[in-house]
């Protein structure tokens, strides 16, 4: 029996590469530990408990610490185009949608820009950055 615990290790150890939440690694342990016990015992009632109650006890001590290295959703930054969504910008071209013309500056960078459905905006308005369509942000403008 103990060629199954090896294998199955085996497979949680390829899942958990695949995988990034740290979790499948803990099957895989607790695969190698009952591989062990099943030296000791034909049992298959008693390395499938060791088997789960392991996994259960190496999954729930390690969860705290892991939280504190794995990235949250909510802490990611946001990088490249998306980084200028909501920021305030400036129309340095006459933006005019059925031409598909217009640019905008933000941060310091010229951006391809397009009204929000499809309107068009005069230069020197100051404008919201609402969204990423392709290479072109879409803008509203700010009412005073």
């Amino acid at each position: 029996m103990w060629q199954f615990w090896l294998i199955a290790s085996g497979i949680f150890f390829i899942a958990e590469v695949i995988t990034t939440g740290f979790l499948v690694f803990w099957l895989g342990i607790s695969g190698l530990i009952t591989m062990c016990v099943s030296f000791f015992t034909d049992n298959l009632i008693i390395q499938t408990t060791i088997f789960v109650i392991l996994s259960a006890i190496l999954i729930l001590a390690t969860k705290p610490f892991v939280k504190k290295f794995v990235n949250k959703d909510n802490n990611n930054e946001k990088t490249n185009a998306f980084s200028i969504i909501g920021k305030k910008a400036i129309v340095i071209k006459d933006i005019n949608s059925i031409n598909g013309v217009g640019q905008i500056k933000v941060d310091g960078e010229v951006w391809s820009a397009e009204g929000i459905n499809g309107s068009n905006i005069e230069k020197g308005t100051e404008v919201e950055v609402t969204k990423i369509d392709g290479v072109k942000a879409i803008v509203s403008p700010i009412l005073k």
